[in-house]
């Protein structure tokens, strides 16, 4: 069976790369830009299928993928080039990646909502002689804010909680449509290994609008979550086992499998997420780097030079193969424990 759960896993990224890719291919379409390869992989050609005017790839390296599209590299006169459309054209086509990877979160989330009932940010229960039952929150209590950060999902609302450590928070209540402040300080839980205030919330059956709508507050938690993650970075709080590439993708993706088919749902649509918010990025040979060019193009009405913009994405697309090699032997030697 451990096969069958490993080839769920490569199965799940390599529909994340394809929906990524699939963005920039229609969008491109409806462009009437003429694409020229449709890629899932890098590295040396395994399997290549011609179409119409497109052929679509299987390449050995199950990292990422490309559209690869006219005009892109060599200039030509030709009109369905890539390089000969307006920058609002061109913005839409590398903007349909990451739009892509959103709509799959929040089409996936949705499903799940669906599925197993939307855990709200209401209190079911208070448990007794815990922190919020001697702070005063009561069954039924809504929880909007935390130290004045609003707080949308059950997520945000537990992950805010379990990292404050010991700290007094500040939280924010409604109660039979009245806004109500309390103080309540976590306690450290030995079962949970994380810091609680002894609450249990209340799950919903939701209609297919309602599921959706959930779709749409777990993404925005979620993203919130994923900068929050990059704070940690960059603040040099992160440990080694925070980081992770392809391999280890695929490993919780295999565990994420055999825990259920709504796990592994779970797991793609947080990829997707941050597949979307690294992607945007504003790094040359990232769509973010495209999107900033053609943001700028479009605000200033003038065009980079092309051997400027050339030079910054091989430069850029440089750096990303050395981090890319990087994390995979990372992946290889220092393993995330788990």
């Amino acid at each position: 069976m451990t096969i069958v759960y490993i080839l769920m896993g490569v199965l799940a990224f390599s529909f994340l790369v394809i929906a990524h890719e699939f963005g920039h291919f229609i969008v491109a379409k409806l462009n009437d830009v003429k694409v020229e390869e449709f890629s899932l992989g890098m590295g040396p050609k395994i399997i290549g299928i011609k179409g119409r005017e497109t052929e679509y790839l299987i390449k050995a390296l199950p990292i990422g993928g490309y559209v690869k599209m006219l005009g892109e590299e060599d200039k030509t006169d030709d009109p369905r080039a890539f390089s000969n459309k307006s920058p609002l054209r061109k913005l839409s086509i590398v903007s349909a990646g990451p739009i892509m990877n959103i709509i799959v979160a929040i089409i996936l989330l949705a499903i799940i909502g669906y599925n197993t009932g939307v855990i709200t940010t209401q209190v079911n229960s208070v448990i007794d002689n815990s922190p919020a039952k001697s702070a005063g929150v009561l069954a039924n209590d809504t929880i909007k804010e935390i130290d004045g950060k609003k707080i949308t999902t059950w997520e945000e609302l537990s992950n805010t909680i379990s990292t404050s450590k010991d700290k007094e928070l500040i939280i924010t209540i409604e109660r039979d449509t009245k806004s109500i402040t309390i103080a309540v300080k976590p306690e450290y839980n030995e079962e949970s290994k994380s810091y609680i205030i002894g609450i249990e919330p209340k799950v919903v059956r939701p209609s297919l609008g309602q599921s959706i709508s959930y779709g749409f507050k777990q993404l925005i938690g979620m993203t919130k979550l994923t900068f929050s993650a990059f704070g940690t970075i960059f603040k040099g709080q992160a440990k080694m086992d925070d980081f992770g590439g392809p391999i280890t993708i695929f490993r919780i993706s295999t565990e994420a499998a055999k825990l259920g088919f709504l796990n592994l749902l779970y797991f793609v649509a947080i990829i997707s997420i941050q597949l979307a918010i690294f992607n945007i990025i504003p790094f040359p040979a990232l769509d973010g780097g495209w999107i900033l060019l053609f943001l700028f193009e479009i605000i200033t009405r003038k065009k980079i030079n092309d051997k400027v913009v050339g030079i910054a994405n091989y430069v850029g697309f440089s750096i990303l193969m050395l981090l890319m090699i990087a994390v995979l032997l990372k992946d290889i030697f220092f393993p995330i424990k788990f």
